[in-house]
C-alpha cells in the first residue's frame, strides 16, 4: 500500500505556520477536500479493484436497473470540454452521468391553493439545502394533494440534492423523505460510488452558471462535468481522512475563537476601567496600561478602531495628557468666550442649564460647559433646486451627502453645488464662515458620527445643523469633541429621527485650558499617526500571511522531490 497520505500531524505543522492569515482554516477545508479529489490524501493500494472495473460494474447496473423498468434508457453523456489532469493509475476521470443512475426535479404546487400546503411532507427549496451535509427538515410542508397536482417529486433518502440556480452550486445528502422544488435536482447515485465521496467532489466544483439576473446551469452541463473516480476501497479511506482532518480543523478553529474571546475579554475590560469612575490619579494610571497594552492586543481591524475611539475619549475627559498648574484655567477662558460674544444678561439666558454631574471629576484648571456656550449654531436652509444651479459660486451649498468623504477625512474641500451673494440673500440663507463643524441632524444619518469642517464660505440645506466655535478655542480639539459625542442618544422620534437644537446645546462638555488643548491635540495626532501604522502592519502582515498561505499550499500539492531539490540548489 502507497503511505504517501496527507497526515493530521502534516495538516497541524501547516496550520501552525499560517493559522494568523485571516482565513486560514476556509482555506485549509478547501484544501483537504481538493487533496481528496486528487488522490493525494488518503494511501493507495494497488490491490484495489480498479475504477475501470467499477465502470463495468456500474455499467451492468443501469443495464439491470433498464431491463426491469426502474430507469431509463441513459443518453450518451459526453464531456463538454478536453479534460488534462494527472491521477493515478487505478483512477478514472469520468462525466459525472456516468455513475448517476437517475435525477429528478421538482416544482411548487400552487401557492393559491391552502390545501396543498402545511400539511406532513416536507418541500425543500433553495433555502434549505447547503445549511449542512444532511438535511433532516425544510422550512415548508405540503400535502399529499399538493405533490399530486405539481411537478414536486418525493425523494427518498440517501439521494444527492443540488441547487440548480437561485443559489448554484449548493448541496447537502437528504436523510428524511423530501420533496423538491424546481430550482433542485436529486441525483441517485450508483451503488459502486460513495455518496459521501460524492458529497466532498462536489464542495470543490466551482460552478459557472448562465443567466443575467439568476446564474443556473443546465441538466446536461451538470452531467457532464468531469468526475474523478477512484477504486470503491480508496473512496471509502478517503471519506474517512476528510472526516478525520475537518475534525482537526473544527477542534482548531473553536480553539481560535477561544483566543479570539479571551482578547476581547481582556481589551473590554482594559477599555471598562478607564470608563469607570475613578480619581485622576487612578484614571490616568488606567490610561498609561491601556495605552501601553491595547496596541499588543490589536489584531484585527475593528479592535483598531476600538483604540482610536478609546484615545478620543482620554482626551476629552484629561485623561491622555499631564495637566499643567501654570495654564491660564478654563474658566477665564470661558470668561473671555462670554465677552467675544457679548453675552449681556439676555444672551446669557439663552445658555441653558445642564448636568454638570455626568462629567464626574474634572482635573485642575478644566471648567464645565453646556456645549453652545463655547460657539454659535449654524442654521441650514431649504433651498429649490433651481436656486442650487450655478456651476460655480463663492460658497459651497452643502448636503448630508457631501459629508460622505474618504477614511480619517475630515475637511470639506468640495461640494456638488454653488450659491453666490444673490441666491443666498432671496433665500435667507446664512452663510457659515470656514472653521464651522456640521453634521447631519435627521434620519439615519445621525448615527454615521459624520463631523466635517468648512474650508469655505458654504450655506447648508436644513437636514443639516453645524456650530462655530469661538476663536478662543482650539478647532482641532473642538473636532475631538465632537467625534466623541454621540447624538443617537439626543435624537427624538421613531420614524424619523431628528436633533434638537435645544436638547444639543444643553450637552454637557468639561473644558481644557486652551494651552492643555494644543496638547491634546498634538498626543492625538500621535497616537492616531500610531494606529495608522498598525493599521497597515496589519494589513501588511494579512498580505505576507496570505502569500506564505499561497506557497505553502502550493508545496504541499505539488512537491518537490528530494532529487529535484537537491538538482536546484
Amino acid at each position: 500500500m502507497n503511505e504517501q497520505s496527507f497526515s493530521a500531524g502534516r495538516l497541524l505543522a501547516l496550520y501552525e505556520r499560517v493559522a494568523d492569515a485571516p482565513d486560514a482554516i476556509a482555506r485549509l477545508r478547501r484544501f483537504v477536500l481538493d487533496l481528496a479529489v486528487r488522490g493525494k490524501l488518503a494511501p493507495q493500494d494497488p490491490a484495489d479493484e480498479p475504477a475501470s472495473v467499477l465502470l463495468k460494474r456500474i455499467a451492468a447496473e443501469k443495464a439491470r436497473l433498464v431491463k426491469a423498468g426502474e430507469i431509463k434508457e441513459p443518453k450518451p453523456i459526453s464531456f463538454l470540454y478536453d479534460v488534462a489532469a494527472e491521477i493515478s493509475s487505478n483512477w478514472a476521470i469520468v462525466p459525472l452521468g456516468e455513475v448517476i443512475l437517475q435525477h429528478l426535479g421538482g416544482g411548487t404546487p400552487s401557492k393559491s391553493n391552502a390545501s396543498y400546503w402545511n400539511g406532513e411532507l416536507r418541500w425543500a427549496s433553495v433555502k434549505d439545502v447547503g445549511k449542512s451535509k444532511y438535511l433532516d427538515d425544510t422550512i415548508d410542508r405540503i400535502t399529499e394533494a399538493g405533490l399530486a397536482n405539481s411537478s414536486s417529486n418525493l425523494i427518498k433518502p440517501g439521494k444527492l440534492l443540488v441547487v440548480m440556480r437561485m443559489g448554484l452550486g449548493k448541496i447537502s445528502i437528504n436523510c428524511i423523505p423530501v420533496a423538491i422544488n424546481q430550482d433542485l435536482r436529486a441525483l441517485f447515485l450508483s451503488q459502486h460510488v460513495s455518496i459521501d465521496y460524492a458529497y466532498n467532489f462536489f464542495l470543490t466544483h466551482g460552478f459557472e452558471g448562465t443567466g443575467l439576473t439568476v446564474k443556473g446551469i443546465k441538466l446536461d452541463q451538470l452531467l457532464c462535468i468531469p468526475f474523478p473516480l477512484p477504486p470503491l476501497a480508496e473512496q471509502r479511506r478517503i471519506v474517512a481522512k476528510v472526516d478525520e482532518l475537518m475534525a482537526l480543523l473544527d477542534r482548531l478553529e473553536a480553539a481560535r475563537r477561544q483566543r479570539e474571546a479571551a482578547r476581547d475579554r481582556l481589551t473590554a475590560a482594559s477599555l471598562t476601567r478607564l470608563a469607570a469612575p475613578a480619581d485622576l490619579e487612578t484614571a490616568r494610571a488606567h490610561a498609561r496600561f491601556a495605552l501601553a497594552a491595547l496596541p499588543a492586543l490589536t489584531t484585527r481591524p475593528d479592535q483598531i478602531r476600538t483604540l482610536r475611539q478609546t484615545i478620543l475619549n482620554l482626551a476629552v475627559r484629561g485623561k491622555l495628557v499631564e495637566q499643567d498648574p501654570g495654564d491660564e484655567p478654563a474658566a477665564a477662558l470661558l470668561k473671555r468666550i462670554a465677552t467675544d460674544r457679548g453675552e449681556s444678561s439676555k444672551r446669557r439666558k439663552d445658555i441653558p442649564d445642564f448636568d454638570r454631574e455626568a462629567l464626574g471629576e474634572l482635573p485642575p484648571n478644566w471648567a464645565a460647559a453646556a456645549l453652545i456656550a463655547l460657539g454659535d449654531w449654524a442654521i441650514g436652509s431649504g433651498f429649490p433646486k433651481n436656486e442650487q444651479g450655478l456651476p460655480d459660486g463663492p460658497y459651497f451649498f452643502l448636503k448630508v451627502s457631501d459629508m460622505n468623504l474618504p477614511k480619517n477625512s475630515k475637511f470639506i474641500v468640495t461640494a456638488n453645488n454653488f450659491i453666490d451673494d444673490a441666491a443666498a440673500k432671496r433665500m435667507r440663507a446664512a452663510i457659515h464662515t470656514p472653521g464651522t463643524i456640521i453634521f447631519p441632524k435627521i434620519g439615519g444619518a445621525i448615527a454615521t458620527n459624520k463631523r466635517r469642517i468648512l474650508t469655505r464660505g458654504s450655506a447648508i440645506d436644513n437636514n443639516c445643523l453645524g456650530i462655530t466655535f469661538a476663536r478662543h478655542i482650539d478647532l482641532e480639539w473642538a473636532y475631538l469633541l465632537m467625534t466623541t459625542l454621540d447624538f443617537t442618544l439626543y435624537q427624538a422620534g421613531t420614524a424619523v429621527p431628528a436633533l434638537q437644537q435645544g436638547t444639543l446645546a444643553a450637552i454637557p462638555v468639561a473644558l481644557p485650558p486652551l494651552a492643555e488643548q494644543h496638547r491634546i491635540v498634538a498626543k492625538v495626532d500621535a497616537l492616531m499617526a500610531l494606529c495608522d501604522r498598525l493599521e497597515a502592519a496589519l494589513a501588511d502582515a494579512d498580505v505576507a500571511r496570505q502569500r506564505l498561505l499561497e506557497a505553502l499550499l502550493h508545496e504541499a500539492l505539488n512537491p518537490v522531490s528530494e532529487p529535484s531539490r537537491k538538482a536546484a540548489e
